[in-house]
């Protein structure tokens, strides 16, 4: 079991939930975030004395997926998430991260099952 953490932009969020549905992952949880990466939050045209970060708006989705999932589940996310053909600065990013359990709270199963 794998817990993908995807950061990207808001405008990215349908398509990138378009493109999951259509390699059935179906669960996810996304959290309204801010932050800012290697530009620091600027955009390539900055004024050389503004050295302060600025916090851009992002969205946060964490997905908990089986390893059959994995795969179809970061290429969903780069599909729907990335602008245009080659990408921008400032797409986002992808997490993979162990996941050592899952537990349904519902019924108390265990691992995979739960997801």
């Amino acid at each position: 079991m794998k817990l993908i953490i995807a950061i990207i932009q808001p405008q990215a969020l349908e398509s990138v939930k378009a493109a999951l549905t259509d390699v059935e992952v179906f669960r996810l949880t996304i959290m309204d975030c801010q932050g800012f990466g290697r530009q620091k939050g600027r955009s390539e045209n900055f004024e050389k004395d503004d050295f302060a970060p600025h916090l851009r708006r992002k969205v946060q989705l964490q997905i908990a997926v089986n390893e059959a999932f994995v795969e179809p589940t970061i290429a969903a996310i780069i599909k729907g998430g990335r602008s245009g053909e080659k990408g921008e600065i400032g797409d986002g990013k992808i997490f993979v991260l162990p996941l050592d359990d899952c537990i349904r709270i519902r019924t108390g199963e265990r691992g995979p099952e739960a997801i």
